[in-house]
């Protein structure tokens, strides 16, 4: 698998300014286990998926420039030419490309994020895909697991921008290493990095929710999802 271009680090430089201001400023956002991301090297982090705004605020509180893998339906008229300005990874089709760029900029030494669900939903992480397996383990980049909440909340549509003030939580937790069973191959070893992925990240989340009144959206989350999901790759 390749691709021809990289992301650019310049994108991230700029555009993750801009995610700050709208999580710091715009809405008053909650950062919490920054010192969990490695400041230096790959690093791949995973995150679940409530809302419009999980992307830009997540960019935005990353204590470094990150590019994130993001759905082609968001790559259109003046927000796609935005995020292609900011070096963000277009998911198109079975995401093979974007699969590529990532692991580009992750044997660079940058960070590359994802929603692993792969669409806007209830973000209880109950289904992930594979993609983020698949680069944590050809990359060998520690898989940072982030808890949002507050992006949307009960009876909102997935596609709600939050009043300003909004209170959101975005909690980092400790980085996981990837290291399947040598005698598992292809698709056993895939399928058993995407569980480590999904765990890692459910029980993530689960201990933040404990220390937050602020809920998750549990009612009717599929309503006005956009897909945007990464298919899960074999191993060559």
């Amino acid at each position: 698998m390749s691709d021809a271009r990289t992301p650019s680090r310049w994108g991230p430089r700029w555009s993750r300014w801009v995610g700050l201001f709208l999580a710091r400023v715009l809405w008053r956002t909650d950062v919490r286990g920054r010192d969990h991301v490695p400041a230096d090297g790959p690093v791949l982090i995973v995150a679940n998926h409530v809302g419009l705004i999980d992307g830009p605020v997540l960019h935005g509180v990353i204590p470094r420039g990150s590019h994130f893998l993001i759905g082609g339906h968001m790559m259109r008229g003046v927000l796609g030419a935005i995020l292609r300005a900011a070096q963000q990874i277009e998911v198109q089709g079975s995401g093979r490309a974007a699969l590529a760029q990532g692991l580009a900029v992750l044997k660079r030494g940058d960070v590359v994020g994802m929603f692993p669900e792969g669409t806007r939903g209830a973000g209880t992480v109950d289904e992930v895909h594979g993609g983020a397996a698949w680069l944590a383990i050809q990359s060998g980049a520690p898989v940072v697991p982030a808890a949002l909440v507050g992006t949307r909340l009960p009876g909102e549509s997935v596609n709600v921008w939050p009043a300003p003030g909004r209170r959101i939580v975005v909690d980092f937790g400790a980085p996981v290493t990837l290291d399947p069973p040598p005698e598992l191959k292809g698709r056993a070893r895939q399928h058993w990095a995407a569980e480590r992925v999904g765990l890692a990240l459910r029980e993530h989340l689960t201990a933040v929710l404990d220390t937050t009144e602020i809920p998750l959206p549990m009612d009717d989350p599929r309503r006005d999802a956009q897909p945007g999901s990464v298919a899960p790759q074999e191993d060559s």
